[in-house]
């Protein structure tokens, strides 16, 4: 990156990044989508029919999935200032759906503001990222005062906390390593510290946990 490493991240930059990962993240299921599609108008590979709906529909709900949750995750939402975390439960499923790891929701809040939303999916989802060969990833948010708690712990055989997540976390720009990896936690890292909460990560044997708080 151009900045100097002990600088804040351009604006453009960061909005750069996040758009090459989202793009990253949609070209997958939007490319199935189209190889089903040829395959179906494909008059050599008409026995194969049946795969090709089955990659149609496979491919087309995990691109809904990753669109609504990345809707809330990543972007304005509308006009909502608060919400019930049933819908934010019903939207991390969705995403754990693509995943190896299993998702345990114990969020005790019946509704929570925008930052602390933005941050439960985020976190639920480096929580799962971090646990390429599954496992769980628990999520819990609890009120204390005029504080949230919240919290995402990954756990498994090979639960990983990448250098590029934490570096993110962290608030730091990037000086090695991969920036979709990075740009998930640098943005969450940027809205928490807005929002006035704060955020961090630890990693033990097969062990992650991701935890923030943030005002009420």
């Amino acid at each position: 990156m151009t900045q100097d490493s002990e600088g804040p991240v351009r604006a453009a930059e960061l909005a750069a990044h996040l758009a090459a990962r989202l793009c990253h993240d949609f070209i997958s299921p939007a490319s199935a989508i189209v190889s089903g599609v040829d395959l179906l108008d494909d008059p050599a590979a008409q026995d194969m029919r049946e795969d090709a709906l089955n990659l149609i529909a496979t491919s087309a709900r995990k691109l809904a999935d990753l669109l609504s949750f990345s809707r809330v995750a990543f972007g304005a939402s509308a006009s909502a200032e608060t919400f019930d975390v049933r819908e934010l439960e019903t939207l991390a499923r969705g995403i754990f759906r693509h995943m190896r790891a299993e998702l345990e929701w114990a969020v005790e809040t019946p509704a929570v503001n925008k930052p602390a939303a933005r941050a439960l999916l985020n976190l639920a989802h480096l929580a799962g990222a971090a646990l390429p060969t599954g496992g769980t990833a628990r999520v819990r948010c609890v009120q204390e005062g005029a504080s949230l708690a919240l919290a995402a712990d990954a756990i498994g055989p090979k639960a990983r906390l990448r250098p590029e997540v934490l570096t993110g976390l962290q608030g730091l720009p990037l000086t090695d390593g991969m920036h979709g990896q990075w740009v998930q936690a640098y943005y969450v890292s940027q809205f928490i510290a807005d929002a006035g909460g704060r955020v961090f990560a630890d990693a033990n044997e097969e062990r992650v946990v991701f935890a923030a708080t943030l005002p009420a």
